[in-house]
């Protein structure tokens, strides 16, 4: 019998599983009251608003995959794009070259509420009050702050007195930071959801009316005037170290909403794999599966110095690939039908030696080589930023400072599931607008002030993401999603976690408490921007017959803490009905539960 940390979740009635364990409690008692998986998913994603706050927010960014029992995959974006001001020129206008990591100028339009609202309207059954009140009774009632949200919000404390005063007003109540455990409240936001439901009972019995009601309250109404009062006077300071303002306002907010879009796919040893397009850094994921069809992956231990060779170097491949190409293909011609075709795929593969490379190496694309050389330019660039924290963790072994991600998994009796990756909106990216106890978002520091890439800041445009959940169904009738937190390390994980998955048989929780590994070698998607060429990350768990042969071959190796890297959740469907579920012990707070 193969020891795991905790039971692979068993059941036909429904699984959850998700990044915190009241979150994932949240879900299941919303499927026992007859909701299906979408009902499920909004509540557990609203509650993980409340009790993971450093992670994620109502006025962040959510991408879901889902698949409706017996429909095609469809993709969910509440990616929302730049306000119409978010001109490069403007941001240049303040000596900037980077887009800071906190602050004002760092915010796109908030996304995550109202793509949490068109799931529930075109796929969940529930009434919006059924589903807002678990977020909302946390919210008023409070519950029992996470140790790291706690220590998060000590570490800025100071910060939010001296700078930040509707922070502190909320995260800091009489100038104290909550202990580790204690039971903690934010009655603003509880009264925001409040009144967002009360603006759609107002309206209609009708579910349907009362959550576009609640949409437009949120887009028209009185969100959308507090956020456009505060940012007409606000101006504050941000990583970069000075004050900016920022150019959100109400007219960006009423013209944007969520919406629907196609999965992007390949096919992998009888799995179809399904991803968000190149707007989120899905794409990667595929490609690194599409170069690896070519090496023998299942002849190799997965615990082994040569398996993690081979798929780090794959990883430095894809990605180098998605900072020269990725962006919203709204606003640019994106080649991912060349850089997923198998020629391609197997040319990059032949890029796979017995050593480290240390060279950004992005492919040469027909007509877009320009993209590929100003990639590799853009990432020897030093861009004068010293001593600045990443906005964005790689996992525990980094400052509590920094912002994460949560995520979920859920499945229900009928057979739908949905996967969904919200960020954004953390507590320390930015101040918490006056009297909505919730800051807004920092996604924009993934663009580019200059001219001419797909990634570049414009207004309308989304930023590429880092946000990317899974799905993946079988030939065989089984069918899973899974997914991560983790910024740049979110496609790493699912990668390392699927391999391990498909080609030695490994079971759920097995492969999610195997140890993870990770490349840093491309550009960050975060501010400060760096790159660390040939270095890599992974847990001692390998041992150091394996550190040392990696080392050999040229990688440049970081050992992390024990247990410290990748925060994994996954759920499956047999054909038989049966339904699995996992969650990782890393951070000891994400928890799968299902009967």
């Amino acid at each position: 019998m193969i020891f795991t940390t905790r039971p692979e979740i068993r059941g036909t009635f429904g699984v959850v599983t998700s990044t915190h364990w009241i979150a994932s409690a949240v879900g299941m008692s919303i499927l026992e009251r007859g909701g299906n998986a979408f009902d499920a998913a909004v509540a557990t994603g609203l509650t993980l608003q409340v009790v993971e706050p450093h992670l994620n927010g109502p006025a962040g960014d959510m991408p879901a995959i889902f698949q409706k029992a017996g429909e095609d995959v469809q993709v969910l974006c509440a990616q929302a794009p730049a306000p119409a001001a978010a001109t490069i020129a403007h941001y240049r206008a303040q000596g900037l070259t980077l887009i800071p990591g906190s602050g004002l100028l760092a915010t796109v339009i908030p996304g995550a509420f109202d793509g949490w609202m068109l799931m529930l309207r075109d796929h969940g059954t529930l009434s919006l009050r059924e589903v807002m009140a678990p977020a909302i009774g946390y919210a008023r009632d409070g519950h029992p702050v996470l140790p790291r949200v706690a220590h998060t919000i000590a570490g800025l404390a100071a910060y939010f007195a001296d700078h930040w005063p509707s922070s502190a007003a909320v995260w800091t109540p009489d100038g104290v930071a909550p202990e580790p455990h204690a039971l903690f409240k934010n009655p603003d936001l509880a009264q925001t959801y409040e009144r967002l439901v009360a603006s759609g009972e107002a309206k209609s019995d009708d579910r349907i009316v009362q959550i576009d009601a609640a949409r437009e309250e949120w887009a028209e109404g009185f969100v959308a005037d507090a956020v456009d009062n505060y940012l007409r006077e606000a101006e504050v300071i941000d990583v970069s170290g000075a004050k900016h303002s920022g150019v959100l306002t109400k007219p960006d907010m009423a013209d944007w909403r969520a919406s629907y879009e196609p999965s992007l796919s390949i096919d992998y040893h009888g799995w179809a794999v399904h991803k968000a397009g190149p707007w989120s850094q899905g794409p990667v994921l595929l490609q690194a599966l599409a170069i690896l069809k070519h090496h023998e992956i299942a002849t190799l231990d997965p615990l082994g110095a040569p398996f993690v060779h081979t798929v780090i170097e794959a990883i430095k491949l894809a990605y180098a690939d998605r900072e020269a190409y990725y962006g919203d293909p709204r606003h640019s011609d994106i080649p991912m039908d060349y850089l997923l075709s198998e020629a391609y795929s197997a040319k990059r593969a032949q890029m796979i030696g017995s050593s480290a490379s240390l060279e950004q190496r992005a492919g040469l694309v027909p007509g877009c080589e320009h993209l590929a050389e100003a990639y590799v330019a853009r990432a020897a660039r030093d861009f004068g930023i010293a001593d600045a924290a990443p906005q964005e963790p790689t996992m525990a072994h980094l400052t509590e400072k920094r912002g994460d991600t949560v995520h979920l998994d859920i499945i229900d009796r009928w057979g739908n599931m949905v996967a969904a990756t919200p960020s954004g909106g953390w507590l320390q990216s930015n101040p918490v607008v006056p009297g909505l106890g919730f800051a807004l978002n920092s996604r924009a520091q993934m663009f580019w002030l200059e001219e001419g890439l797909p990634s570049s800041l414009a207004p309308g445009r989304r930023p590429r993401t880092t946000l990317t959940p899974s799905l993946a169904t079988h030939a065989d009738g089984r069918r899973m999603v899974f997914g991560t937190p983790g910024g740049d390390q979110q496609d790493q994980w699912q990668l390392i976690w699927f391999l391990r998955f498909v080609h030695w048989g490994i079971e759920l929780q097995a492969c999610i408490d195997a140890p993870l590994f990770h490349s840093m070698h491309f550009q960050s998607s975060f501010y400060p921007r760096d790159a660390k060429p040939g270095e890599m990350m992974l847990e001692p768990a390998f041992g150091d017959a394996v550190i040392d042969d990696l080392r050999r071959r040229g990688h440049i190796v970081h050992v992390a803490e024990p247990w410290s890297v990748g925060r994994l959740t996954a759920a499956l469907r047999d054909p038989d009905g049966v339904l699995r579920a996992a969650a990782t012990p890393r951070l000891m707070q994400a928890y799968a539960v299902g009967r």
